[in-house]
């Protein structure tokens, strides 16, 4: 499916997996609709990358500025889900509930609200790709919490797929990707955890934004898949 002239919206477009899939649809001749919560941060990013990529922020987990944003767009081809949070991790029985609570705040209501509120203007045949974790699959000690938020976007990727068809609906899971995420964490700390994955991790490295983003446009072109939640990890499930 060729994307030129069609409109892609990347809600959290302003870094990580979020920037580079707004590079590459970009590139491969797509209209994109970047959306940040800082505006400064989002102008700066999508600087440069050329007439067919434009910039919204507002805050994606405020149900009236989604309203509001998707009114002004009109019809889109495509909405891409990158929304993230850094809570919800820990060993279950110690585990700051409020924490999780604020996981799920961050990333699955506004996933899911953007999503509701972007079917809307969604073309018939255009497609919905979340971006979840390899959290809710791994089974790995300390990320029951995690798992709980990825999961439940997972678990409504086929259903969704039925109900919204002919358009379709996907999911990618990422695994440990190298993104501004792992900023919040000290340094030493993350190429300690960074050096053991790439000893464990059967590829021997550690994700890119870009190969998630790949993955991502492969969904976006592909009209021929639904339903499906494409695992892009480097092999951590196996591990």
């Amino acid at each position: 499916m060729a994307l030129a002239q069609q409109t892609v919206v990347v809600v959290g477009g302003s870094s990580g997996v979020g920037l580079e899939t707004v590079r590459r649809l970009a590139a491969a001749g797509a209209r994109v609709i970047a959306t940040g919560r800082d505006n400064g941060k989002l102008r700066d990013a999508i600087g440069g990358m050329g007439n067919n990529v434009s910039g919204a922020a507002f805050d994606a987990s405020d149900r009236g500025a989604l309203d509001a944003f998707f009114e002004t767009t009109g019809p889109i081809d495509h909405l891409v889900l990158t929304l993230s949070g850094g809570e919800g991790a820990g060993e279950f029985v110690q585990l700051d509930l409020q924490s999780l609570r604020r996981g799920f705040e961050a990333k699955f209501w506004p996933q899911l609200e953007a999503a509701q509120a972007g079917a809307r203007v969604l073309r018939k045949g255009g497609s919905i790709t979340f971006v979840t974790a390899i959290s809710a699959r791994n089974s790995l000690p300390g990320t029951a919490g995690l798992a709980a938020i990825n999961g439940a976007l997972e678990a409504m990727v086929g259903s969704l797929a039925r109900e919204l068809k002919p358009s379709r609906v996907n999911a990618v899971s990422p695994g440990l990707v190298d993104t501004p995420w792992w900023n919040r964490m000290p340094a030493a700390m993350k190429d300690d955890l960074f050096r053991q994955q790439v000893e464990i991790l059967p590829v021997g490295r550690v994700g890119q934004a870009q190969d998630v983003a790949h993955a991502i446009q492969f969904l976006v072109e592909n009209g021929y898949t639904t339903g499906t939640v494409i695992e892009c990890d480097g092999g951590l499930r196996l591990v």
